[in-house]
């Protein structure tokens, strides 16, 4: 499976723009967002506290975190980001792309909008 990007913007809770507006890797297999701590302060994100991640090699990282508005492909959804080194690829976490409505096409890499957004576990009355 090939890498997907999109362009993606993040602002503070209170929508106040300039937001950081950059090139988001999509990742299915991180839960949260992540972007340099220095472009989510200067967006005016607030750091609410410290959590325990689990990297890739299983190694634990402590980090920074907060809540953000982010927007992308004309939808957007207030998910928790991770407040990354300075130098970090920001990522688009699948919480985020569920959030909206948005899936990765496994087979052509890409964003697409689903038709509805899943509910399963709610039962609706008759």
């Amino acid at each position: 499976m090939g890498l997907t990007k999109v362009t993606a913007q993040i602002t503070n809770l209170e929508g106040k723009k300039p937001g950081y507006e950059a090139l988001f890797l999509v990742d299915t297999g991180a839960i949260h967002c992540m972007a340099p701590a220095n472009e989510l302060k200067k967006a005016g994100v607030k750091v609410k506290g410290k959590k325990v991640y689990e990297l890739a090699n299983g190694d634990p990282y402590e980090v920074e975190y907060g809540y953000a508005i982010i927007s992308f492909m004309g939808d957007e959804t207030v998910t928790p980001v991770i407040f990354g080194p300075d130098n970090v690829e920001p990522i688009l976490g699948v919480l985020a792309l569920e959030s909206t409505g948005i899936g990765v096409d496994p087979v052509t890499t890409t964003l697409k909008r689903m038709p509805a957004i899943s509910l399963k576990t709610f039962k609706k009355k008759i």
